[in-house]
């Protein structure tokens, strides 16, 4: 069944048996702070506020947040922000990563650095849920943060990622697009070969559980009547949950345009590691920091079963 808002995602994240101990790491970002403090207040998550000790309580003083309850650590000069925190998980202190004030890059390195033993036989991925003005049903995108360019076999990696994902959220075969400028394959775009090979090989010998369509062009995404009028023969335009994109800069104006000047609601996290993980950008909505922190809850309330 698809879901028309977000609150499938809080009340999946409800099903923890504890809060989710998570690591701010540079906390010192009012918008993160709020809606990490609302997880907190909601039972969700315990924070471990990490960065610069005095600009975070300051943060708080203005926040009105500074007598709740949160653990403040501060970091020696010349320790890897990331590198603390995610030691910290390696130590039992922590369950889940939320990227405060830091650089995407230097966030995202040493999680995706082998030493640190945080990756697992699946592609490290970002999956962004947006709900937007016009289409009625929660709609995901992949991967907007993390690979560039991905080849035939990333892809249907980001696929089984997203599929993941929304079987975790509640999903059963789900109708996922892979999106391209146009619906019809041509030779002088590669991305439209490699889409309609990728949904060749989903029909001979199925990889996930889900419904694939592409090449297929945005407008068909999103609406029956765009379909009808170009006579494109797809019973499934207008419902789909999910699109993966050719490259990460597709996903990230996707994903921008649609926040900034469509008014989307948005959430995010990286899978296809050992840990949840929430990534929001720096200027990110709070409401958007409070859902990342719920779809990770989710994340791990599906671990415990």
């Amino acid at each position: 069944m698809y879901k028309t808002n977000f609150d499938f995602i809080v009340d999946k994240a409800k099903e923890l048996k504890r809060p989710l101990r998570v690591v701010i790491v540079d906390a010192a970002c009012e918008n993160i702070l709020q809606g990490a403090f609302e997880a907190e207040e909601r039972g969700i998550a315990e924070l471990i506020l990490l960065g610069d000790e005095a600009k975070i309580t300051t943060m708080l003083k203005d926040l009105g947040l500074i007598s709740r309850k949160y653990t403040l650590k501060a970091v020696p000069e010349g320790i890897n922000i990331t590198q603390m925190a995610i030691d910290m998980v390696h130590d039992g202190l922590a369950d889940a990563l939320m990227r405060g004030n830091v650089q995407t890059r230097e966030f995202l390195l040493p999680i995706i650095d082998s030493k640190n033993h945080l990756r697992t036989d699946k592609l490290i991925t970002q999956v962004t849920l947006l709900k937007f003005p016009g289409y009625d049903r929660v709609l995901a995108v992949s991967d907007v943060t993390v690979v560039v360019q991905p080849d035939v076999p990333q892809r249907k990696k980001i696929v089984q990622n997203m599929v993941g994902l929304l079987e975790v959220l509640g999903y059963e075969h789900p109708n996922i697009a892979l999106l391209a400028l146009t619906e019809r394959p041509a030779f002088h775009m590669p991305d439209t070969i490699e889409a309609q090979n990728i949904v060749r090989d989903q029909k001979e010998k199925p990889f996930v559980d889900a419904n694939l369509v592409g090449p297929i062009s945005y407008d068909l995404i999103v609406s029956k009547e765009a379909a009808r009028l170009k006579g494109y023969d797809c019973p499934i335009c207008g419902e789909f949950d999910g699109i993966v994109v050719p490259t990460l800069l597709t996903g990230n104006l996707l994903v921008k345009s649609l926040q900034m000047n469509g008014h989307a609601s948005a959430c995010g996290v990286v899978v296809g590691a050992k840990i949840p993980i929430a990534l929001t950008s720096r200027s990110d909505t709070k409401e958007r920091a409070f859902l990342s922190l719920c779809a990770c809850a989710a994340m791990a309330a599906d671990e415990q079963k």
